[in-house]
């Protein structure tokens, strides 16, 4: 499952649910931790279980659910209300350490036993959020065969390191591409962090520019406004897809020539 976009979506709000189900996002991530206030986490978790099960297998973007950190103390109430058959994934925030995956795949092993489902077969994409996280980045991404992402969180991460938050991101320039390789390293997707300005398109442009040159393969979003701009610049282009065929062209050719190497357009 290839994600270019992942949205956030409260989890205690049922209209943006609805809404986000009909946009082109990749994957929506219902939410249950950050957009959610401490009064309404049990609303929350009853709303997002019965969106999942109402929503089936209908024609909508992948179901993934942001749980509660496990340093909160809420993430196996969150497992026992949201883990239901159409649920494809599950986002774990504050991962720091393989512990983490591992204390929620053993949850999931056991909900998954009680209803009757596919051993393994909802997907996990550990959040790093933290100066631990992404020094575990790469262990975090070989935690379990149910990895299939590694996401960051930038802003957390600029707190925990005592950093303000800049319009540059200088101070995010490290542990994205750390992520990034880890995640490669890994062979799961590098999903970066979200653009937080959602009034500034132009810089979730340019944002994204940066992410897919450090080796991003998708983005997450806050707003259903960046949505389209982040699928398309985490697409190929059609001048990429044109030189790609190329590519392979002019390689089958030399190959047929006995050549191990070629060129095209004087690049080897």
């Amino acid at each position: 499952m290839p994600f270019r976009s992942m949205l956030f979506v409260p989890g205690n709000n049922v209209k943006m649910i609805e809404k986000a189900v009909k946009l082109e996002a990749d994957a929506i991530i219902l939410d249950l931790e950050d957009a959610v206030p401490m009064n309404e986490k049990e609303n929350a978790r009853l709303l997002v279980g019965d969106s999942i099960r109402r929503l089936g297998s209908s024609n909508h973007p992948h179901l993934f659910v942001r749980i509660n950190s496990i340093s909160s103390g809420l993430y196996r109430e969150d497992l026992e209300k949201v883990v239901w058959e159409n649920l494809e994934g599950l986002m774990i925030p504050k991962s720091e350490t393989v512990n983490d995956v591992k204390t929620i795949e053993e949850l999931l092993k056991k909900r998954e036993e009680e209803l009757g489902l596919e051993p393994g077969g909802i997907a996990f994409t550990p959040l790093i959020e933290t100066a631990k996280g992404v020094l575990h980045a790469y262990e975090l991404a070989s935690a379990s065969r149910r990895v299939v992402a590694l996401g960051f969180g930038s802003v957390d991460f600029a707190a925990d390191i005592r950093a303000k938050p800049s319009v540059d991101g200088f101070e995010i320039h490290y542990p994205r591409a750390h992520i990034s390789i880890a995640a490669h390293a890994a062979r799961v997707q590098a999903i970066d962090t979200p653009w937080v300005n959602i009034t500034d398109l132009d810089g979730l442009v340019k944002d994204c520019r940066v992410a897919r040159q450090l080796g991003f393969t998708g983005k997450m979003a806050i707003h259903p406004s960046q949505v389209d701009i982040i699928n398309r610049m985490f697409s190929p282009t059609d001048e990429e897809v044109a030189y790609a065929k190329k590519v392979v062209e002019a390689f089958k050719k030399a190959l047929e020539a006995g050549l191990g190497a070629t060129s095209l357009n004087g690049k080897m």
